[in-house]
């Protein structure tokens, strides 16, 4: 049975889960990345792009992940079947490098951005990276270029964030700067150290 020690690492958009996935690895946790299977996996489904949703949506031989993005944020049946072809096949791989870290009998983050949206996973421990959605919707639009009215349509698409610190097993807080997040990662690890250690 897979996920006997993951622990979900989840949060929104731009609250700055990659970095603390970054900072968590440099802490000695091993990290699964469904984000990074998701586009290893789209990336080798060009030709079902290509199919189901026209050339347009490819760059070459990949997919231009921007442009399909934009469709699907904004048209809740391709967003539907984009996710009914995809999640599977991201289940199954995640599935297959949570047995191998199973195996350790160590915890390990399973990095997966809407673990609360689908209840998908049978993982009983989370933790949340949270930023107030202000903080939220200011890094989003920096970071991403879009406007105020498509980065609230994109956060919006998922749950808010204050519920999801609310289900959390823990808060990782990313609400000030780089050295107070690099202090609540440590101390994050050094938990869960005491836990299992």
């Amino acid at each position: 049975m897979p996920f006997q020690y993951a622990i979900a690492l989840t949060g929104g958009i731009a609250t700055g889960k990659s970095t603390v996935a970054s900072l968590l690895s440099l802490n000695g946790m091993r990290i699964i990345d469904a984000d990074t299977i998701s586009h290893e996996i789209l990336d080798a489904s060009s030709e079902w792009v290509k199919e189901n949703f026209g050339e347009e949506y490819l760059r070459g031989a990949k997919v231009d992940r921007a442009k399909l993005g934009t469709l699907v944020f904004s048209d809740a049946e391709a967003k539907k079947k984009l996710e009914s072809y995809l999640h599977p096949k991201i289940r199954s791989e995640i599935e297959k490098r949570a047995n191998k870290q199973d195996e350790f009998a160590f915890p390990y983050l399973i990095d997966i951005p809407l673990f609360f949206e689908n209840g998908a996973y049978d993982i009983k421990e989370s933790v949340v990276v949270y930023t107030p959605k202000e903080t939220q919707l200011e890094r989003f639009m920096k970071r991403n270029g879009y406007s105020k009215e498509e980065s609230l349509r994109r956060i919006e698409s998922q749950m808010d964030i204050e519920e999801k610190k609310k289900r959390a097993t823990w808060v990782i807080d990313n609400s000030k700067d780089l050295k107070h997040l690099q202090k609540e990662c440590e101390s994050f690890v050094t938990k869960i150290k005491a836990k299992y250690l």
